[in-house]
């Protein structure tokens, strides 16, 4: 589709405190599913759509990820002295993501099934959306713990409450950030303002998708990964 993203913003700074000991004395994207850190699992994704920019931002145990990350292609956007959340981190990344739409992803789930990247890529329409959202019906995610976050009609496009789970994968234009006041804010800030003008989309993923937030998550992962 024309308009396609060129550049891509892995969300890499959170606190990951849901894991509890697990992220002591490691930052949450290191964590090993299947033997390799959640972020190389994500940066898998990222390959084959060969964006001429990836960027992570970090805060937590920022060195750890910063070396991890050497050598990898990756541009790195510090949050210091304070965490941003997703709406913050991702407005402060803009000066290296540049100002057209990015693909962003979380690195704290492992999906089975066709590239969601891909998908979003394929069924992004810029003249239509202001942001593409990949996400899953309930009944195919592992480790999800509550209610489902959105609700999709035939269009495409979507409202708070339902059984579909956002997956942390999305197609998203940028501009509205800058007329979001706050320093730290949400994404979710920028969707609903996307959501009055009916311009917040998303596609249901066909596949599965395992949650690793929490520690328990991990062998649900992995046995996912072993049964594709």
């Amino acid at each position: 589709m024309t308009g396609a993203p060129q550049a891509a913003m892995l969300f890499a700074a959170g606190f990951g405190t849901r894991m509890g000991a697990l992220t002591k004395d490691r930052p949450k994207p290191l964590i090993e599913v299947a033997g390799r850190p959640l972020i190389d699992h994500a940066l898998d994704l990222l390959e084959p759509l060969q964006p001429l920019q990836i960027v992570a931002n970090l805060h937590y145990r920022a060195d750890q990820l910063s070396d991890h990350l050497a050598g990898k292609n990756v541009a790195l956007s510090r949050e210091e002295p304070r965490i941003l959340e997703t709406g913050g981190g991702l407005r402060a990344a803009l000066p290296l993501l540049g100002s057209g739409p990015v693909f962003t992803l979380n690195p704290d789930a492992i999906w089975a099934g066709p590239n969601p990247l891909h998908l979003l890529r394929d069924h992004w329409n810029p003249d239509q959306m202001d942001a593409l959202l990949m996400c899953v019906p309930a009944g195919q995610t592992l480790g999800h713990s509550g209610t489902g976050d959105f609700a999709r009609d035939q269009s495409g496009r979507i409202s708070r409450g339902g059984d579909l789970v956002y997956g942390g994968a999305q197609i998203l234009k940028t501009q509205g950030l800058h007329d979001i006041a706050d320093e730290v804010f949400s994404l979710n800030v920028l969707w609903d303002q996307m959501h009055k003008r009916g311009r917040l989309f998303a596609l249901t993923y066909p596949g599965r998708w395992c949650d690793v937030g929490r520690p328990e998550g991990i062998d649900l992962a992995e046995g996912l990964i072993a049964d594709v």
